[in-house]
């Protein structure tokens, strides 16, 4: 496995990343999901699938996930796009790249259209998440649950065996930071991948996606057993199927 590095942002604040550094190449960008990190299958697969195929490759931790500095419960979806769009500017510089987001990341990823719309190639969503703390938290939550979150500022959800911290500052974030309602229209290819099976995020998030692309070529492909993550050796090599479709549509 290659090293990971380290990007200083501050005196206080550093991200941990990983990249494939190539001067005037094309550039594979992978954003994770909420509380994830540069270790897992995903990134780790389209990374070494970069390598392969001398592409440039970038994947990030956002503060107060993985290693980075920070604290997870003062992060938001403000500070994580920030995070991500600092990484690219300096990482992949004026390189074009295809962006790929993984539920949360997809979200971010849909952020970096308004600083990066003409260097953006392609898009790939995996289990597409945008907007979640609204839609599948916040409007979903009992008033008890509210009540504690404005109360206390912080609960523990539950979560297909994961467990996440969510403090009312970050659904406060959510809420500004809305993205199914704008239309991005970039003449790319957009592809989203989703699990038939993913009792996280409903596959009609990633139409919801789609919708927002308004001069893109779109495609829905759900993955028959697939679960939330897809990070199994089957949906892995399907996601980079898709990919390579992208790639070679730019060509």
């Amino acid at each position: 496995m290659k090293k990971f590095k380290y990007l200083k942002l501050s005196k206080t604040k550093k991200l941990r990343f990983i990249d494939n550094y190539f001067k005037k190449k094309l550039y594979i960008v992978f954003l994770p999901g909420f509380m994830s990190d540069i270790e897992g299958k995903k990134p780790q697969y389209l990374f070494k699938f970069a390598k392969k195929n001398k592409l440039g490759f970038l994947s990030l931790e956002y503060s107060g996930h993985g290693k980075s500095s920070g604290d997870f419960t003062k992060g938001n979806i403000s500070i994580w796009s920030n995070d991500t769009r600092r990484v690219i500017k300096k990482i992949v510089k004026k390189n074009n790249f295809i962006l790929i987001g993984s539920s949360m990341g997809a979200w971010i990823a849909l952020n970096q259209f308004r600083y990066f719309k003409s260097l953006i190639k392609g898009f790939l969503g995996i289990g597409s998440a945008p907007e979640f703390l609204t839609r599948l938290m916040w409007n979903k939550f009992p008033k008890k649950t509210k009540r504690e979150l404005l109360k206390t500022g912080k609960i523990l959800i539950k979560n297909g065996g994961y467990e996440y911290p969510i403090t009312f500052q970050l659904i406060k974030d959510g809420k500004k930071n809305k993205v199914l309602h704008r239309k991005i229209n970039s003449k790319i290819d957009v592809t989203m991948i989703h699990g038939k099976k993913d009792e996280v995020v409903p596959v009609g998030f990633s139409r919801l996606v789609l919708k927002v692309f308004s001069k893109a070529k779109k495609k829905l492909v759900i993955i028959k057993n697939g679960d939330h993550s897809l990070s199994s050796q089957k949906p892995l090599r399907k996601i980079i199927k898709e990919l390579q479709t992208i790639i070679k549509n730019m060509i």
